[in-house]
C-alpha cells in the first residue's frame, strides 16, 4: 500500500508539473489523506480528525452554521431537526459532500435507509476518498442482508483508512460468514 501510494504520488507529481519545474501543490486533504494510509503514523487519530474538519470546511460561515447545528441535533438524537438543517444545507449547497455524508447518518439512524444511501452515494460521487460514507454504504447493505456487497464496501473504506476498528471487525464478520466459517 505505501509503494502504491508513493507511485501514485510520482504520477500526481509528474502530472501537475509544469514545463520550468513549477508544480501545483497537493490539497490539504490530499496530504492528510497519503498520511492516514500510511502504516507508520502512529499519530493517525489526530490525521484522521484534522481530515474530517477539512472536509467539514463548507467555505460559508453560514454553511458551517447549518452543518454545526445537523451534527448538534444528531448528537442530541434529534434526528428529524438534524434532517432539517442539513436539507437546508444541501440545498444551499449541492456540491459541499459532507452535508450529504451527514444528513445520511441521520437518515440511517431514523430507519430511513433508502434516503440515506441516495445521500451517501451523492457524497461519494463529490468526494470519493471518504471513508465514513463507504462505511455507511457497507453498515446499510449489511443490515439489509446484502454481505458480499457490504464487504466490498467496508474494503474500500479500509483501502482508504486501514485502521477503523469497527470497520476491520464488520469485514472480518461478513468475510467469515461469507466464506462458511462458523462465527
Amino acid at each position: 500500500m505505501k509503494r502504491a501510494f508513493a507511485i501514485l504520488n510520482l504520477a500526481v507529481a509528474a502530472a501537475l508539473t509544469l514545463p520550468g519545474g513549477v508544480v501545483f501543490a497537493q490539497t490539504r486533504a490530499e496530504v492528510l489523506l497519503g498520511d492516514l494510509a500510511r502504516p507508520e503514523n502512529e499519530g493517525w487519530r489526530r490525521t484522521e480528525r484534522q481530515l474530517i474538519e477539512e472536509w467539514s470546511k463548507s467555505g460559508s460561515a453560514a454553511l458551517d452554521l447549518l452543518l454545526k447545528r445537523g451534527r448538534d441535533a444528531l448528537a442530541e438524537g434529534d434526528y428529524d431537526k438534524a434532517i432539517g438543517h442539513l436539507t437546508a444545507l444541501t440545498d444551499h449547497a449541492p456540491e459541499f459532500a459532507e452535508g450529504y455524508n451527514l444528513r445520511a447518518s441521520a437518515y440511517f439512524r431514523s430507519g430511513r435507509y433508502g434516503p440515506a444511501v441516495a445521500d451517501l452515494q451523492r457524497a461519494l460521487e463529490l468526494n470519493p476518498q471518504n471513508f465514513v460514507a463507504l462505511a455507511g454504504i457497507g453498515a446499510i447493505l449489511e443490515e439489509t442482508g446484502q454481505k458480499a456487497k457490504a464487504l466490498q464496501a467496508y474494503r474500500a473504506a479500509l483501502a482508504i483508512h486501514p485502521r477503523q476498528d469497527d470497520v476491520k471487525k464488520a469485514a472480518q464478520r461478513l468475510d467469515d460468514a461469507l466464506s462458511g466459517q462458523k462465527i
